[in-house]
């Protein structure tokens, strides 16, 4: 990696609520050369596929407002076919692979920070994981936000605003569809047992998982920063020791 001192790619993935946006916006508001020595995170891009999805029920909803029959959703919210959920993660490979045809034009220190939630009802991380781009998982290290299913329905409930139901930050589901989709999580069996690295499409992909069960993220204070500069510490040693990739980093 030579004189690197970023992540590359780092993913969050976490159960709804958990905390993934507002580490994100704490980071974002960390002056650059500080993230980057505290963190290990230097400039930003971000992929969040919440977006995506919301775009494809607006437009579900402009369809049946003009008699014309939903692409993506039924009238429930539900998707009409299981596999959108990875069309999802495709959509991210593409994003960051279209970043990278810029990325001559772009700080070298650049990280792009991923993020979704997948529950085990919609094919879970497994399924996720197969799809992401191997140029991607090369680049990439892993920060899992655990909670409990109870704690991502306390945040989910409490962070809603339905002045700004599209907003990256208070955004919710109703309890019922909160615990269809996401109650189950797949995330034991993705590890498979192994406390530092997953094994995607042959790659080793290293992560930590940051413990969010007393809640330090809402407030973005003090405990998160410490929490978290210690998580992507650890993250960084299995990263930086990670051999190349045949195709190199």
């Amino acid at each position: 990696m030579g004189n690197k001192s970023t992540f590359d790619v780092l993913l969050l993935i976490a159960r709804p609520g958990a905390g993934k946006s507002e580490v994100i916006d704490y980071l974002k508001s960390d002056p650059v050369e500080r993230r980057a020595r505290r963190f290990h995170i230097g400039p930003l891009a971000e992929i969040d596929d919440f977006p995506m999805l919301w775009a494809w029920m607006e437009e579900d909803h402009l369809l049946e407002k003009m008699g014309r029959p939903r692409l993506h959703t039924d009238p429930d919210g539900y998707f009409l076919h299981q596999y959108l959920w990875d069309v999802l993660i495709e959509r991210i490979g593409l994003e960051y692979q279209k970043m990278q045809r810029e990325a001559s034009d772009r700080d070298p220190f650049l990280t792009t920070i991923v993020e979704f939630s997948r529950g085990r009802e919609h094919g879970g991380y497994r399924s996720a994981f197969a799809h992401l781009p191997s140029d991607m998982l090369a680049k990439m290290a892993v920060l899992y936000i655990d909670v409990s299913w109870e704690e991502s329905l306390r945040k989910n409930r409490t962070r809603f605003n339905p002045e700004r139901p599209d907003s990256i930050l208070q955004h919710s589901l109703p309890d019922a569809k909160l615990e269809r989709l996401y109650r189950e999580v797949d995330w034991p069996e993705v590890t498979d047992g192994d406390p530092h690295h997953l094994l995607i499409q042959g790659i080793r992909v290293p992560y930590v998982e940051f413990d969010n069960s007393d809640d330090v993220t809402t407030a973005r204070g003090e405990a998160l920063g410490k929490r978290l500069e210690a998580s992507l510490q650890q993250l960084w040693l299995l990263y930086r020791d990670q051999p190349p990739a045949p195709w190199g980093r």
